[in-house]
């Protein structure tokens, strides 16, 4: 009987507990007014908050990550902050949610991205509580201004230890190759590093830096994977200004006459350099198969002709009788 009695009294004060979670989530839930819309701007301004959630779901779900099953928190939140305008603290307190969501979206993947690979990595947990210490005038460790240089002198240094490790060995195989083929009769190197091979030899005009050239091109890594090729994007060739394009490209075109066909070979230096651009990776060095088309002249206005001047109408003279 007792223990009876036991099991019905738990079994009641967990329906109990069970109705009071329901009544305060009831409570807490806030009483929607039907809208009564009484005038023109009453239904311009309902209209507008209805139009400016258009696209917004998509963001909310994509961008930020909400699952649209708790919708009803998103509109809590959206609403807290609409009450909290004009108070200071409730100010400062959503300012650092929206600034703790940037850092964990965008600032936060990017540090430890950068930093993956390399001697050092982002711990997390320690960051923010650097972020945290900085705003509380805690300078233990490092004041703001220490901190800002320590971190910038690592991170370069991290970056090269991280792009040697990587990229090392594709620099070294680009200038090994580099240094034999500038060996060959037929390769021409330049003062810059450039060199070239010409396989056909035009007799056009060679474009200057404001012209605008079309050529056919096709461009290799050095173990002969194709990156790029203007056949690939239609037959017409392709119509840039040498300027617009790297600068192996930009002395080679300013010295190539039209009808020309000539092969390329660009030390990083002269091409992507140390960035990474799809296929290619930093510190390539690249072969260009380039043709050289044609120029298209930049227009020069001609000087308007002066106007020639109406004829007066001669004076008729009346003879003295």
């Amino acid at each position: 009987m007792i223990a009876l009695a036991l099991v019905a009294g738990a079994s009641l004060n967990t329906a109990d507990a069970a109705k009071k979670k329901q009544k305060d989530a009831k409570a807490q839930q806030e009483v929607v007014v039907p809208v009564e819309l009484k005038s023109s701007s009453d239904s311009v301004s309902y209209a507008a908050g209805m139009m400016v959630t258009n696209g917004l779901i998509p963001y909310l779900t994509q961008q930020q990550g909400v699952d649209t099953a708790y919708m009803a928190d998103f509109l809590r939140g959206f609403q807290e902050v609409v009450k909290a305008d004009k108070t200071p603290q409730m100010k400062a307190y959503f300012a650092g949610m929206d600034i703790a969501n940037q850092l964990n979206s965008r600032m936060i993947p990017n540090m430890v991205e950068e930093f993956t690979s390399s001697p050092d990595s982002i711990i997390t947990s320690l960051l923010y509580r650097g972020f945290a210490d900085a705003l509380s005038n805690d300078t233990t460790h490092f004041t703001v201004t220490v901190a800002d240089k320590y971190f910038k002198e690592k991170e370069a240094v991290d970056k090269k230890i991280k792009e040697e490790r990587l990229y090392g060995p594709n620099r070294d195989a680009g200038r090994k190759f580099l240094a034999e083929n500038a060996k060959k009769d037929s390769v021409i190197t330049t003062a810059s590093g450039l060199q070239y091979k010409v396989l056909v030899k035009g007799e056009g005009e060679v474009p200057q830096l404001d012209d605008k050239v079309q050529v056919h091109y096709e461009g290799r890594l050095i173990d002969g994977t194709v990156f790029d090729a203007s056949r690939k994007h239609g037959d017409k060739p392709a119509e840039f200004m040498p300027t617009q394009v790297i600068k192996g490209w930009t002395e080679a075109l300013t010295m190539m006459p039209v009808g020309s066909k000539w092969q390329l070979f660009i030390p990083y230096e002269l091409a992507y350099g140390e960035r990474n651009a799809g296929q290619i990776k930093p510190y390539s060095a690249l072969i260009f198969d380039v043709e050289l088309i044609g120029i298209d002249k930049p227009k020069t206005e001609e000087p308007a002709e002066p106007a020639t001047p109406a004829k007066k109408p001669a004076k008729k003279t009346s003879k003295k009788k």
